[in-house]
């Protein structure tokens, strides 16, 4: 058999705490092949990452390895000095990291980043580093390297950024990658092509790969092997096929039972129930005082027609001289009183862009938005201030999408505040019903966000979202950057929103299977125009554009699940 490029052995990682020693991997072991992709997967705070930090040596003080041996091409590493890891990071061992942006300078410009890195592993002059960034970006299917070369991270897609680090990573043919959930973000072509560069990787060119992801699909599209990772320690691994085909570990099993499917309908998700952690949402009491007694004369909540936006491209002095690039064309379509309407299409198809539109965060261009029989783009300021208190929005990142400056009750708050809902002396109660509703803790308005994990984060979201008591709500991919189990928790919250409280939503989310299980009708979207709106069961079962049956056939699968398995998932729905 191969010997291994990459060893763990034993690995434990400790972090001193004022309550003590906190060990967020312990005694983890694991070995990468050449040309063997090893997924590792488990909810967040399992050490999935820590483990590839400490592999790259990038831990961050004061967490540092306390116990084991990692070893690359029979050397071992984690003795060596910050010099020599240096030395090695990058050439011999490359991260691809969860968020491009935070990965990229926006300084600098794509093709300065990578010149500087191949500069700096392969002593290339500058003309040889330049054409061989040039055949990186080709490499990894980036349309018009030598124009983009040119060009910063900000003016790519999320999918373009992803394929620009994986091109960084690859620029001095490192030995072993480790890609921290390099598709998350992604929609299902681009994480497709992603996917496949990884693969071709691994196949053509020997590299051993670590790919860290909550997503089962591509864990069984992607993967040779697979480590489940579950507080820190290792519960099971072994071949893909047996792991998910046949899992032994109770854990293991909760974790594929909490994957969307996209052949059956679950009324509710199961929950990752292992360990007794369950999050209690209270519907009941939220609906109790909910102000249900405003309806759609027209059964019509929202009405979309010929929705225009395009964003300047070139500038000049003249105005005959400017470009400009349409992102959303000519868009319509409506809404239902009580209906979740999905949009679904690749990065840049411009499905954010119409939710950020009808939100009123992008100003329109060309056509109407009408509101409950109101056309929106026709209302006066103080139109404007009702229909905004009457749609909220979900954003993708819990992270970025809450004032890290702010504590939390006064994040639930300000929007109770700024549209004068209740006296300021009725606010804290109510920001604290909101909080406890949700699921959080009694004492949660006191914290700062950085203070909780991306689900809890989420809920946050959602509590300053419900603060209103809105008709409309916009989720712009909720759910992305969550493990499967936190999600099966976000998203039966979404549903409990819409049946107990007749919320009315526009669902917007890469992850077809999800959709599958949370939408009514579906969008869906390419280049900024709308090919195709269907029922969300005929959709999936008999699509009516080639664009759509492409990003099925696209979708990453799970399909190790008998029928007799789905209908024990019907019964628990």
């Amino acid at each position: 058999m191969t010997e291994p490029v990459l060893s763990i052995r034993n690995l434990t990682v400790d972090i001193p705490t004022r309550r003590g020693l906190f060990k967020p991997v312990e005694n983890v072991s694991y070995d990468i092949r050449p040309g063997e992709i090893r997924g590792v997967v488990g909810e967040s705070g399992a050490g999935k990452s820590m483990t590839g930090n400490a592999v790259i040596g990038l831990l961050d003080p004061p967490a540092r390895i306390a116990e084991g041996e990692i070893w690359l091409n029979g050397r071992r590493i984690d003795q060596l000095d910050a010099e020599e890891k240096r030395k090695i990071r990058g050439k011999e061992i490359a991260m691809i990291f969860q968020d491009p942006l935070t990965s990229l300078n926006p300084l600098f410009t794509v093709g300065a980043q990578l010149v500087e890195t191949i500069q700096l592993h392969l002593g290339l002059n500058q003309a040889d580093a330049k054409k061989r960034a040039i055949d990186l970006l080709d490499r990894v299917r980036i349309p018009n390297p030598e124009e983009r070369f040119d060009q910063y991270p900000h003016q790519f897609s999320g999918g373009m950024r992803q394929r620009v680090v994986i091109a960084l990573a690859l620029c001095s043919e490192p030995s072993v990658i480790v890609a921290d959930e390099p598709t998350t973000a992604l929609d299902v072509s681009v994480q497709a092509q992603v996917l496949d560069l990884i693969k071709e990787l691994a196949r053509e060119r020997q590299v051993g790969v670590i790919l860290v992801t909550h997503d089962m699909g591509v864990i069984a599209d992607t993967t040779d092997q697979v480590t489940v990772m579950y507080s820190g320690r290792v519960v099971e691994q072994g071949a893909t096929a047996q792991i998910l085909g046949a899992p032994q570990h109770e854990y293991t099993k909760s974790l594929i039972a909490a994957v969307p499917r996209p052949q059956v309908k679950l009324h509710r998700f199961p929950q990752v129930s292992y360990g007794g952690r369950e999050t209690t949402f209270k519907i009941e009491d939220l609906a109790r005082n909910w102000d249900r007694s405003t309806t759609s004369q027209s059964g019509t909540l929202l009405q979309v027609e010929g929705l225009t936006k395009r964003f300047l491209s070139k500038g000049a002095l003249l105005p005959s001289r400017r470009e400009y690039f349409t992102a959303v064309d000519n868009v319509s379509f409506d809404i239902k009183d009580g209906e979740v309407f999905g949009l679904v299409g690749e990065s840049g198809s411009g499905k954010s862009t119409v939710a950020r539109m009808i939100a009123t965060l992008y100003p329109v261009d060309g056509g109407k938005i009408t509101f409950d029989g109101e056309e929106m783009t026709a209302m006066d300021k103080e139109g404007i201030a009702r229909y905004r208190r009457q749609i909220q929005m979900i954003f993708q990142d819990p992270y970025s999408s809450l004032n890290p400056r702010m504590s939390v009750g006064d994040i639930v708050a300000e929007p109770l505040i700024h549209h004068k809902i209740l006296p300021r002396a009725e606010v804290g109660a109510r920001v604290r019903e909101l909080l406890d509703r949700v699921g959080l803790a009694s004492d949660a308005h006191r914290k700062y966000p950085h203070e909780f994990s991306g689900g809890q984060r989420q809920r946050i979201s959602i509590a300053r979202a419900l603060a209103t008591q809105p008709r409309f709500l916009i989720c712009d991919e909720p759910t992305s950057a969550l493990d499967v189990s936190i999600q099966a928790q976000i998203l039966n919250i979404l549903k409990d929103l819409q049946e107990y409280l007749g919320l009315t939503m526009l669902f917007i989310s890469h992850d077809l299977p999800v959709v599958r299980q949370m939408c009514d009708r579906v969008g869906v979207m390419r280049q900024g125009k709308l090919v195709e709106v269907q029922e969300t069961g005929a959709l999936f079962e008999n699509p009516q554009s080639d664009y759509t049956r492409e990003l099925l056939d696209l979708m990453p699968r799970l399909e190790q699940l008998s029928e007799e398995e789905f209908a024990g998932l019907r019964e628990q729905g």
